[in-house]
């Protein structure tokens, strides 16, 4: 595991944070790549769940080194909060370091959020209203507010006398009567420099030196693949690249550096916000795929999440631009009340079959999932999950790994995780 990327395959939540603690047992460092706090991972450690937004999942092994890369965008509040509730659960979180090329979201750009939002009209993306859209548009227009500016007050103060006019006549011509504040917003983030300065450090610098001592290092994707701004479903997606190439840009670190990428696969589709969901549906399935998937809520914003059938045109889409040398697959535990699980293998628009993904959304809302079926598997306790887990992949249901050889197959890429509950016992290493 010299340099291995974990992202996800599909709209984020498919439980990448129980892969990437999972695997941070043998990592010297995580690193998170991209996004911000508008994604959450969630990882249980026996009865005690955590809930993470910005700090990388690593976080509660004291052994590894934990990164926030240049990639990332850093609301500094809600970075603070995670890391004193971290505090209040008995982890010291002394192995965090933070990028001083990081983008910083700032008061401003969470009021731009929700008001540009409200005024696209059709083309909503649903966002969080984090603000993190709006920083991403500042960092390439070349007037962002970076973690090194906090570390220096004179920086910031000269900085912010010349973007916050420039930001309150934005928002006077949206029709907002917010009125933003100078001296308060350079006090507040002032402070802020305070209280992360320890942390902070050229991370860039600090992961070449570990990549060169041949250290193992984890890059943690935030979202999922058709959240891409390039490659997901625009514009109803995210703000940043979350293919396996952001790794590299994210962290400062070279492409030879990564010898393996781990694609996370639910065993189902589910995804917040709106835009096209061509396997979506409405019945009580839906409903036991909402319940039993953990609760299919948002670990952000906690709204719930629409639910489908496994789409394997989205997942060869995610194959193809990620580069996966591997694949884990969760949740497949909730799956087990149903007596035929469906599988979209292609779809169809009018006499037209369609295999690969399209980039045309309007195309894409009208699209029919073409459905493959196959047979569940047996109904399981927690406890036989994990009794089935601790003897390995050969244990499984032999109706699931056929489930999970099909996944392989249109994947182009080896099953090399098998998660069959929430615990950390309850996964299977398939070695290569």
């Amino acid at each position: 595991m010299p340099g291995t990327v974990v992202l996800g395959c599909q709209f984020g939540d498919e439980g990448k944070g129980k892969v990437i603690d999972y695997l941070a047992e043998h990592a010297d460092v995580v690193v998170r790549f991209h996004g911000g706090a508008n994604a959450g991972h969630t990882v249980l450690v026996g009865a005690e769940k955590y809930a993470f937004h910005l700090v990388p999942s690593g976080i509660l092994r004291p052994a590894t080194m934990n990164v926030i890369g240049n990639g990332v965008v850093v609301e500094p509040a809600t970075l603070l909060q995670e890391l004193e509730n971290l505090r209040m659960r008995g982890h010291h979180p002394d192995n965090l370091r933070i990028s001083d090329r990081a983008h910083v979201v700032m008061p401003y750009h969470k009021v731009q959020d929700r008001i540009e939002e409200d005024l696209k009209g059709k083309m909503k993306a649903g966002t969080t209203g984090r603000g993190i859209g709006p920083v991403y548009e500042d960092k390439v227009g070349r007037f962002g507010i970076r973690m090194s500016d906090l570390m220096d007050p004179a920086v910031l103060q000269d900085k912010l006398e010349t973007i916050v006019p420039i930001k309150q006549r934005l928002l006077t011509a949206y029709g907002s009567h917010e009125v933003l504040d100078p001296k308060a917003i350079f006090k507040e983030y002032a402070g802020y420099g305070e209280k992360l300065g320890k942390y902070v450090t050229d991370t860039s610098l600090l992961l070449d030196q570990e990549v060169r001592a041949g250290k193992r290092i984890l890059f943690e994707g935030a979202h999922g693949t058709l959240l891409d701004v390039d490659f997901g479903i625009y514009p109803y997606g995210v703000s940043s690249n979350c293919a396996a190439a952001m790794a590299s840009i994210g962290s400062g670190v070279g492409p030879q550096a990564i010898t393996e990428v781990i694609g996370v696969v639910k065993a189902f589709t589910s995804r917040v916000g709106t835009g096209p969901l061509p396997t979506e549906i409405h019945d009580k399935t839906a409903d036991m795929l909402r319940e039993r998937g953990g609760g299919e809520y948002g670990t952000t914003t906690q709204r719930p999440r629409r639910v489908g059938w496994l789409d394997l045109v989205m997942l060869r889409l995610a194959a193809r631009v990620n580069g996966l040398t591997g694949i884990a697959v969760t949740k497949l535990d909730v799956l087990d009340t149903l007596k035929t699980i469906k599988v979209c293998t292609a779809y169809t628009f009018t006499d037209e079959r369609i295999e690969e993904f399209p980039a045309d959304m309007r195309l894409l809302s009208k699209v029919k999932p073409v459905y493959e079926e196959f047979d569940g598997w047996p109904n399981l306790t927690d406890e036989e999950w994990s009794s089935l887990a601790r003897k390995g992949f050969d244990a499984l249901p032999k109706e699931l790994k056929t489930y999970l050889d099909r996944i392989s197959k249109e994947m182009r890429a080896p099953i090399r995780i098998v998660s069959v509950g929430r615990a950390r016992d309850a996964t299977i290493h398939v070695p290569a």
